[in-house]
């Protein structure tokens, strides 16, 4: 798969638009962390209209650095994601207060349950499973819960590498999905290839898992730091992408852009419109402006910043 993009020339017009990529990144969503959020100054500025921002809950981060940047960004018309890490709540009264906080002062209703990235759980929480079964997150009314997806597997759940343990997890939130009121989705970890993704989603729809796929895709980044990542986060298979432009010299030192990735991504949804791939979920491994900016360039109507909308 060809990944090296050209550089228009200085002066020239803007990229014409993909009309396919531009349908496909409509409604896209991006993660961000209190200490990168605190580097932009004008989420308006780069954000469509009500995107939604999932705030990733890194272990050590204090509550309040969270809660605060949930309160800045839906004060700004966004819709808040918050992540619940598992493993890192040590107990049921935590949880409640979270939930309290995040409704009270940055009225969320919407939360990434996941297990979270630490081996050893601080307290009585494993999974995410646990976190829904106290209840907490639909009596505060929350509308959207949203579940990890792993196209690629996952080791700590998996040990043997097989899927038996998350296609278990996966089977017991699709029933959790068919009694709750709230709208729920699988938002994966990044990938770098797109067949092995789009089988996994047809193997999930045929076991009747039918929860919409809201995928992972890493934003423009230097290789190096996609590696990086993509190793300490557990990409799987995919990584040979990587590895491969890795050991091209032309293209050690060019920045990684997923336009290819997302252009047989983005046919694939055309030609199927009923995937259960439903929306993109970037990681702005090289920045959140970076990344923005890239969707700006290649989104079209899909991607025009808030502040350039007219209600």
């Amino acid at each position: 798969m060809a990944l090296l993009q050209f550089k228009k020339k200085p002066g020239a017009g803007p990229l014409p638009v993909n009309p396919q990529i531009e349908a496909f990144l409509k409604g896209y969503s991006i993660e961000v962390m209190p200490r990168t959020a605190a580097k932009v100054g004008d989420f308006t500025a780069l954000l469509p209209k009500g995107t939604r921002v999932y705030i990733a809950h890194i272990e050590g981060t204090p509550i309040e650095d969270m809660v605060a940047t949930a309160a800045r960004l839906s004060a700004d018309g966004f819709d808040v994601m918050p992540h619940f890490p598992a493993r890192i709540i040590p107990d049921r009264a935590t949880l409640a207060d979270w939930v309290s906080r995040y409704r009270g002062d940055a009225n969320v209703t919407q939360a990434l349950l996941l297990a979270g990235g630490v081996s050893k759980p601080l307290g009585e929480f494993d999974n995410s499973m646990q976190l829904l079964e106290t209840g907490l997150f639909d009596s505060a009314g929350f509308t959207n819960l949203h579940f990890a997806g792993h196209p690629e597997g996952n080791r700590d759940i998996d040990p043997d590498g097989s899927d038996k343990n998350v296609m278990d997890a996966l089977r017991w939130k699709q029933d959790f999905s068919n009694r709750t009121d709230a709208k729920t989705a699988l938002a994966t970890q990044f990938v770098f290839e797109a067949k092995p993704v789009i089988e996994w989603a047809d193997a999930l729809k045929k076991a009747g898992i039918d929860m919409p796929i809201h995928l992972g895709i890493a934003g423009p980044a230097k290789l190096q730091t996609l590696v990086k990542f993509a190793i300490a986060c557990g990409v799987g298979p995919s990584l040979k992408v990587l590895q491969k432009r890795a050991k091209d010299m032309t293209k050690l030192l060019l920045p990684f852009e997923p336009t290819d990735l997302l252009t047989e991504l983005a046919a694939y949804k055309a030609e199927n419109p009923d995937s259960n791939i439903a929306q993109v979920h970037f990681f702005p491994l090289g920045g959140i402006k970076t990344n923005v900016n890239w969707a700006i360039a290649h989104g079209g109507k899909s991607a025009v910043p808030a502040s350039q909308t007219q209600d």
